[in-house]
């Protein structure tokens, strides 16, 4: 079994699956019969930091809704504040039907800078 510390990328993966988990109203056990192991391995994973097998990591990703970038290639996550990756995070775990109304909320505060910017180039 694979130790965090040589995962770079893998840090934060047992939280991030227990939070979307949580998200997902998921229990422990429901989430291991879905991903086929054992509630006590998940819990290794969630609270102790344990590295899963890559099969396991993919089913995990998977039925969690993780961003596969964040674990495979940290480098291009590390480009984007913290805020924007949970953002992201969120988006992905957000029920479809409630995605126009987050899209209406980001068209509007794109417009609420858009005068701003015109007004500086006005003054130039």
């Amino acid at each position: 079994m694979a130790n965090i510390k040589d995962c770079p990328g893998f840090e934060s993966f047992g939280a991030d699956v227990k939070a979307a988990r949580k998200a997902r109203r998921l229990s422990r056990r429901a989430l291991a019969e879905i991903v086929n192991i054992d509630n006590r391995y998940l819990a290794n994973i969630e609270n102790e930091g344990t590295i899963p097998s890559l099969p396991v990591i993919i089913q995990l990703i998977k039925a969690c809704g993780l961003p596969v970038e964040r674990y495979f290639n940290p480098e291009i996550m590390r480009e984007e504040s913290e805020q924007r990756q949970r953002v992201s995070h969120k988006l992905k775990l957000c029920p479809e039907q409630y995605l126009s109304i987050i899209e209406g909320a980001i068209d509007g505060a794109i417009q609420t800078e858009q005068p701003e910017k015109n007004e500086e180039t006005e003054d130039v």
